[in-house]
């Protein structure tokens, strides 16, 4: 009697108890579902329901026979580059980005002439100063830095567009995480304008530009914590030698904000200190001698290797930016590896990776740079690039660049299958991208 009393209430009880955990189930699974334009607006406790456990860091290469080693990239002498920038000479030099070499002076003969010899002109000294205006700020809507960046930077030349003219274009899929400096460059020119993209610039050459006019679009890493980091692009638009300052237009802190030079240079040298320049053809004449030298390819990126070769073996005794100063290290080998796919030696180039992978290389850095994958799919380690696009959309599942890699590195091992998978993939995140069109045209 006792039992059938009983039975039925705990009967209900239990059916109760296996559908709130099914219904728990199917919240969690909607919630991890959510776009994560809207999830954004969901309370922090509810938002880490959608965060899936994957490591901090890219897994490590296993030993490679035949594979190029760091030893032979280690530079004789090691001397450091400050990040503490002296006054850049004016615009129209072409000197801005390296020393001049030392010119031997001999002792002038006196001419035997009575006509005295014009003095030269003083060089002007530039200002300790600089702030530019005439732009419009934005702060960014979703995941989007690039767009509200670039709108920023284009508002300066009197295009009225904004980040939500801009985002559909650049960005097809909203929860797109990355805009290639490349994606923008097109653009830009599409709106009747022109734009240069360089590497290996140094916080002397940011202020040279500022100087004659041109705000300066810089991608940076932005470090919330060991863990949080991420790539960020900043608009420069002055600085203040006085409290070693840029002033920048930042898409998700506002307008006139400022950030010290030192920590500026550390985040930027993550990129291997890349920048672009939007400029109308009749500027072009003061661009021009400011970039100076680096206008070449093959020499810019030589340059911006003896750099990271350089900072690889001189560790600062102190950060600024980083969780981790050791980290100095971990992006100097990546900026030697990014350098040396852009000059074609990739034997060299996935030694250096490698080594960055080896000091631990954070999970989000492929969101954004693709040396990796290039060098090791051209030295034939397919496995390498399948392992680390698949660890990398571990984390985000909508990376275009990824997908087109491992797609290549697949149709490579003789997967056709796999790869016409992974270039329709990339086209559905990224519709229209013309190398994963072209990979999957080409498959037939």
């Amino acid at each position: 009697m006792l039992k059938s009393r009983y039975a039925f209430p705990l009967a209900a009880l239990g059916l109760a108890v296996v559908t709130l955990i099914v219904v728990a189930l199917i919240l969690v699974t909607m919630i991890r579902a959510l776009p994560g334009r809207y999830a954004y607006y969901l309370p922090e406790p509810v938002q880490k329901l959608r965060h899936r456990t994957h490591p901090d860091q890219l897994p490590t290469p296993v030993a490679v026979q035949g594979s190029g080693t760091v030893d032979t990239l280690v530079p004789a002498s090691s001397p450091t580059r400050s990040s503490t920038p002296t006054n850049p000479p004016p615009a129209t030099e072409a000197s801005t980005l390296t020393s001049s070499p030392t010119i031997p002076v001999s002792t002038p003969t006196p001419a035997p002439t009575l006509t005295p010899t014009p003095e030269p002109s003083p060089t002007p000294t530039p200002p300790t100063t600089v702030a530019l205006t005439g732009l419009r700020h934005e702060h960014q809507g979703w995941n989007n830095c690039g767009p509200a960046t670039a709108s920023m930077l284009l508002s300066y030349w009197g295009c009225e567009q904004t980040q939500y003219d801009l985002a559909p274009v650049l960005k097809p899929d909203p929860d797109d995480k990355n805009v290639s400096p490349g994606e923008i460059e097109s653009y830009v020119r599409d709106q009747g304008y022109e734009s240069i993209t360089r590497v290996n610039g140094d916080l002397d050459l940011l202020k040279a530009l500022l100087q004659a006019g041109f705000p300066v679009m810089v991608e940076t890493w932005y470090v919330r914590d060991a863990r949080d980091q991420l790539g960020h692009y900043r608009l420069l638009i002055g600085y203040d030698d006085e409290a070693r300052q840029f002033v920048t237009y930042d898409s998700l802190h506002g307008p006139d904000v400022p950030i010290g030079y030192r920590e500026l240079d550390e985040l930027w040298r993550v990129f291997n200190r890349l920048y672009v320049v939007v400029y109308t053809p009749e500027r072009w004449e003061a661009l021009a001698p400011i970039i100076g030298p680096d206008l070449e390819d093959a020499a810019m990126y030589e340059r911006a290797l003896e750099v990271a070769r350089n900072e690889a073996v001189a560790l600062p005794g102190d950060c600024v930016a980083y969780a981790d100063c050791s980290d100095w290290v971990t992006f100097s080998w990546f900026n030697v590896g990014s350098s040396l796919t852009a000059l074609g030696r990739h034997q060299d180039a996935s030694a250096a990776y490698d080594r960055s992978r080896q000091l631990g290389l954070h999970f989000r850095m492929l969101w954004y740079q693709f040396g990796p994958y290039e060098s090791y799919y051209a030295t034939g380690r397919f496995e390498d690039v399948i392992t680390l696009a698949d660890a990398t959309l571990k984390t985000a599942g909508n990376l275009e660049e990824s997908y087109y890699w491992r797609g290549r590195a697949r149709l490579a091992l003789g997967d056709v299958d796999g790869a016409r998978s992974d270039f329709r993939t990339a086209l559905r995140h990224h519709e229209g991208w013309k190398p994963a069109r072209e990979a999957l045209d080409s498959l037939g």
